[in-house]
C-alpha cells in the first residue's frame, strides 16, 4: 500500500535572525526524504501561497470562486493519507504561519487521518512547548497527532541545508529517533486508509454552515 503525505513547513521567515535563515526547511526536507522512501510526499511551503489581505477561508468561497492555489491545496489535503506538521516555537505555541495556512481549510478535509508533530529550534529546547499547543490544534482540525513526537534542538548543528544529517552527528541514532514517530504515522495512516477503502468516506458530516451546528440539543 503506497500512501500520500503532505509535510507542512510552519515558517514563512526568510531572514536573520535566527541564523541560519529558514532553519525549518532543513527539518522538513529530512522528514520528506524519510517518508519518501516508501510513499509519495509533497512539501507545503507557506511562502508558495499569497495569503495576505482580509482573511477568507477556502470553505467560505462560492463553488469555483476560491483562488486556484487554495483549491489545489484543498484537493491535496483531502486526498492525502496523513500529514506532518513542522513548526518552530512562537510564544510557547505553534508558528503563526502554520496556523494561518491551516485555518484556511475545514476540518472535514483532514478528518479521520493521522498527523505527526515535528518541532525545532536554533536553541536548546527544540520547540517542545509549541508541540503541546499543536496537539489540541491538530485534534480540532481532525488530523489526530500520533503519540511520538520529534524535537530537534540546535537544528543547525544536526542538519545541513540539503536536509541531510551532518557528519558531526550520529545519523543512525537520529534516523531511529525520527522513525519512531514516522512509523506510528505510517501505521495509523495505513489503518485509516483500509477503513476508508472498506467503508468509504462514511464519516460524521462536517460543520459547514455555522457554529450552532456544534451545540448540544
Amino acid at each position: 500500500m503506497k500512501l500520500d503525505y503532505l509535510v507542512f513547513l510552519g515558517s514563512a521567515r526568510d531572514s536573520t535572525p535566527p541564523r541560519p535563515a529558514r532553519l525549518g526547511l532543513r527539518v522538513a526536507r529530512r522528514v520528506e526524504a524519510l517518508l519518501g522512501e516508501k510513499a509519495d510526499v509533497r512539501l507545503v511551503d507557506p511562502l508558495d501561497y499569497d495569503l495576505a489581505g482580509v482573511f477568507k477561508p477556502h470553505f467560505a468561497y462560492a463553488r469555483g470562486a476560491a483562488p486556484r492555489a487554495l483549491d489545489d491545496l484543498a484537493r491535496e489535503i483531502a486526498a492525502a493519507d496523513g500529514y506532518v506538521m513542522v513548526s518552530p516555537e512562537y510564544n510557547h505555541s505553534l508558528s503563526p504561519a502554520l496556523a494561518h495556512l491551516l485555518n484556511h481549510f475545514g476540518a472535514s478535509l483532514f478528518a479521520g487521518k493521522p498527523s505527526a508533530i515535528v518541532t525545532y529550534s536554533a536553541g536548546q529546547w527544540g520547540g517542545v512547548r509549541a508541540a503541546v499547543a499543536m496537539r489540541a490544534f491538530l485534534s480540532e482540525m481532525g488530523c489526530l497527532p500520533v503519540s511520538a513526537m520529534i524535537h530537534v534542538p540546535k537544528a543547525q548543528e544536526v542538519l545541513g541545508d540539503d536536509g541531510e544529517f551532518l557528519a558531526s552527528v550520529d545519523a543512525d541514532r537520529w534516523t531511529g529517533y525520527f522513525e519512531r514517530s514516522l512509523a506510528q504515522l505510517r501505521w495509523w495512516a495505513e489503518a485509516a486508509r483500509r477503513q476508508r477503502d472498506e467503508h468509504g468516506e462514511d464519516f460524521p458530516p462536517p460543520f459547514a454552515r455555522d457554529p450552532s451546528q456544534r451545540n448540544a440539543p
